[in-house]
């Protein structure tokens, strides 16, 4: 389905909240990123109505609302998403220096048969993106990575222009632990990339939210975002989101804005969510390539994941 500016709405669950409202700060956005202290006192209030949720009572994959990989363009063959020599390539971020591969049960790896791997577990409607060390009789046929995980993303499936994005999460932590939930580009293109919630595996309780944009003048791309500590992060579930106006980007934790940006350069087009769970990272400080200590098992919590649309 095209990606449309202002989304198809989705099917409501009881449990969630179908509109919402929030504060945002009323004075000009700055240009460089700024926290949002108790102290700021200059507030309006932007009402919501919900375009997508998912509360997770069954598995992600039975409805079409998320895909197990990355996307990619026209002239990717279907087939290669599902196995084969460089299937790896839509199921990892090399750059990064990830050593996981993100899997699902229809992938096959190098073969041609699927290995029925499933990284998804659901259980009281929680969902758990669960990384485990890769078996050893498994490695080649995974590409020798270090441990298989997953990864879901909405590209081409649903996509949106403006609005509040959110997930209520445990953010797990260890040596190599890099959780995450952002934003990329539907048209496939990067930056902009809105990144609402990056943990840091070996600094518990610490996350990060930042706004990365590519400068039109000298074409490099600048990146501006902030950590800030929940004591809590990993052993109870908190609200972290970003609500994308036409003028400012404003982030949120548990719906209490905490930092907010001038919209910059290049945010013109819809922009599909990605919640993954990564091992291992080359340059992403406070996670670290794995080692002998980091966890053979470890899992990502997430109890809900919504969008909302700014109301006209």
């Amino acid at each position: 389905m095209a990606a449309l500016a202002s989304a198809f709405a989705q099917e409501e669950h009881p449990s969630a909240r179908t509109s919402l409202s929030l504060q945002v700060a009323s004075d000009p956005a700055p240009e460089k990123c700024r926290r949002i202290e108790a102290t700021h006192s200059v507030f309006g209030i932007t009402t919501m109505h919900r375009t997508f949720n998912d509360d997770f009572n069954e598995h992600p994959l039975s409805r079409g609302k998320w895909i197990p990989h990355y996307a990619g363009g026209a002239a990717w063959p279907d087939a290669r998403y599902w196995g084969g020599d460089g299937s790896d390539f839509k199921r990892k971020t090399a750059w990064n220096g990830e050593q996981q591969i993100y899997v699902d049960p229809r992938y096959a790896g190098r073969g041609t048969t699927p290995l029925g791997l499933d990284p998804f577990k659901v259980s009281n409607g929680i969902l758990s993106i669960v990384a485990s060390r890769t078996p050893p009789e498994l490695k080649n046929v995974l590409f020798d990575n270090e441990y298989i995980s997953g990864i879901l993303t909405t590209q081409s499936v649903f996509a949106q222009k403006y609005g509040y994005f959110e997930i209520r999460a445990k953010i797990p932590v260890g040596i190599g632990v890099w959780p995450a939930f952002w934003m990329l580009a539907d048209d496939g293109g990067w930056p902009p990339e809105i990144d609402i919630l990056e943990g840091r595996g070996q600094r518990p309780g610490t996350m990060v939210m930042t706004t990365h944009w590519r400068n039109p003048e000298t074409g490099l791309v600048n990146s501006c975002g902030f950590d800030f500590v929940v004591p809590t992060a990993s052993s109870e579930f908190h609200d972290y989101g970003a609500l994308w106006q036409r003028d400012r980007i404003t982030y949120y934790i548990d719906r209490k804005p905490v930092a907010d940006i001038a919209v910059p350069p290049g945010y013109d087009d819809p922009a599909y969510m990605i919640v993954n769970l990564a091992m291992g990272a080359k340059n992403f400080q406070g996670v670290g390539f794995v080692s002998a200590e980091s966890p053979a098992t470890v899992a990502f919590e997430i109890d809900r994941i919504s969008a909302f649309q700014i109301d006209p």
